[in-house]
């Protein structure tokens, strides 16, 4: 986990300038440990260069990313997992490039990293529940799904998502939900949705690789260290579960569950014998 960890953390260090696939392709490192990311890189390389014909160098934005979207999502035929998507190989880079299938967050890297190198100016959008691509166009931003081919989201549609998800009718999106997400916001969430993928798999050491990870991003974050807490403690790694909980008691000293951690935290310190 160390080495992996202190790449990771190399490579996030650029922040806003980071790489997003070479970090994607770091988090592929969880299930593929010996991965070489050049391969991939080259994948995306070579579809920016079969692309680039497609784009008139007068086209306006919205015309090119209409051309990239056709390329990507119709012609190479990268697609939405429906059928199986918490599959965690659709949070691995590597994988949805071979696979050319994938959840909306990595299919947006996909699309955000080919367009950046065709010079198209898209960014992520953390709407809830399931991500977007942003293109900055000639007539305002235009919302794209990657999940669904590419193809543009309206207002409306995006407000019923959002009730959808919610599960409230509400009035209007509120100006949170669409925000940009930067490089960290992306690996943040994308490491999210695989942590709780896996732990829902009960992978328990790709998850414990998975929560040091994000702890990398969100270091402050009580929720992570009380899982990746939970994780040392069920993999038999005392000492570092003792110093997850009382990590997480001090930066939440008023947790719902502090009493049960408390009481956790005693116990783990008469019974280890370890520090791991």
């Amino acid at each position: 986990m160390g080495p992996l960890r202190d790449d990771f953390a190399a490579l996030v260090a650029a922040g806003e300038q980071t790489d997003l696939a070479r970090c994607a392709l770091a988090i592929a490192r969880i299930a593929y440990p010996d991965l070489d990311p050049s391969p991939s890189l080259q994948r995306l390389d070579a579809l920016a260069a079969a692309a680039r014909p497609r784009l008139s160098p007068a086209a306006s934005p919205e015309a090119a990313s209409a051309a990239l979207t056709g390329f990507l999502f119709g012609d190479c035929g990268f697609h939405g997992d429906q059928e199986e998507y918490y599959d965690p190989r659709n949070s691995y880079l590597n994988d949805v490039l071979e696979r050319r299938t994938g959840i909306p967050i990595s299919l947006s890297v996909v699309l955000i990293e080919v367009g950046r190198r065709l010079g198209l100016r898209l960014e992520g959008v953390g709407f809830p529940g399931h991500f977007l691509v942003r293109l900055a166009g000639r007539r305002g931003a235009l919302l794209l799904d990657p999940f669904f081919g590419g193809r543009p989201i309206e207002k409306r549609e995006l407000l019923a998502r959002y009730r959808a998800f919610r599960g409230a009718d509400v009035a209007a999106l509120p100006p949170h939900a669409l925000d940009p997400a930067g490089p960290h916001a992306i690996l943040t969430r994308m490491l999210r949705n695989l942590l709780r993928v896996l732990l829902d798999r009960k992978e328990h050491e790709r998850a414990l690789t998975t929560a040091d990870l994000l702890l990398v991003l969100v270091p402050d974050s009580p929720e992570e260290v009380r899982v990746r807490g939970l994780l040392y403690e069920h993999l038999e790694c005392s000492g570092a579960a003792l110093d997850d909980f009382r990590r997480y008691l001090a930066l939440l000293p008023d947790a719902p569950d502090a009493e049960q951690m408390r009481e956790r935290i005693a116990y783990l310190a008469r019974t280890a014998t370890t520090i791991h």
